[in-house]
């Protein structure tokens, strides 16, 4: 089973490095890193066509592509990523954040090969922990995914961070980012990819433990107003505007009892 890994960059030389080093170091024999790059001006191509030219050297299974243009913002790019990929399976991992273990999509491939009879499962997801800058454990993301997920459980917000879902290659296909989003078009498109598996009758699998490391000050948490008032619309479209207000009237509460509870 072929696994691609996808990562998107502009002008990301500066926390890309331990990005490519995790994916590097996976003992799985059939794997392909995509890096799209929106022409970046810091080192961020020499720093991928390095790791190209290194992984070309170690002769291990692992296939490095790397695209330099200009694009027309993070979800262009992975649109682009999407139709470039060869793998059964696809997984977008941002520059900064990191696979945890050498053996995480071996991890994943044995998920999905062993899930039973037909198809492979259309999803394979886990869970996710938090680093800073320093790559430094920050803690386990405060949402946690279900061991039975469906497309409606993200009314209950984002349960599965986008670098901890693997989705079969020919289901994602059908359902490319929306562009009309800045910073929550990957919410949406994790839906809708379990939407068409939902219609397929291909299951979700949960693989267990973290799979993804996410960076702290990504893009989302930095413009965490924007991108909450994007979820608001993405939920309203899949769930309906009472459902979606409720909910978000819930995640308001939830939120000032974790941090009731923090400083107590």
């Amino acid at each position: 089973m072929r696994v691609s890994i996808v990562t998107i960059t502009y002008n990301a030389a500066a926390v890309l490095q331990p990005t490519l080093d995790s994916v590097a170091v996976q003992d799985h024999d059939d794997l392909e890193h995509v890096i799209v790059d929106g022409a970046s001006t810091d080192g961020t191509v020499e720093m991928a066509r390095r790791y190209q030219a290194a992984a070309k050297s170690r002769g291990n299974g692992h296939d490095v592509v790397v695209v330099s243009e200009p694009d027309k913002g993070l979800y262009d790019a992975m649109n682009k990523g999407l139709r470039q990929v060869t793998g059964d399976y696809v997984c977008f991992l941002n520059a900064g954040d990191r696979l945890p273990a050498a053996d995480t999509v071996s991890r994943v491939v044995e998920a999905a090969q062993l899930s039973g009879d037909g198809d492979y499962p259309a999803v394979v997801y886990g869970d996710t922990d938090i680093i800073g800058p320093q790559g430094e454990w920050v803690g386990h993301r405060h949402l946690s995914p279900p061991d039975h997920l469906n497309w409606r459980s993200f009314k209950q917000g984002m349960l599965v961070c986008h670098q901890a879902f693997y989705a079969r290659t020919d289901i994602a296909r059908q359902v490319e980012y929306d562009t009309r989003y800045r910073y929550s078009a990957d919410v949406d498109w994790c839906i809708r990819v379990m939407r068409q598996a939902e219609k397929a009758k291909a299951p979700l699998v949960r693989v267990g433990g973290v799979v993804a490391l996410y960076l702290q000050e990504g893009q989302t948490t930095i413009h965490h107003s924007e991108s909450l008032r994007e979820r608001f619309d993405v939920m309203r479209r899949h769930y309906g505007l009472i459902t979606t207000s409720a909910m978000h009237a819930w995640f308001a509460v939830r939120s000032a009892i974790r941090s009731f509870r923090r400083k107590h």
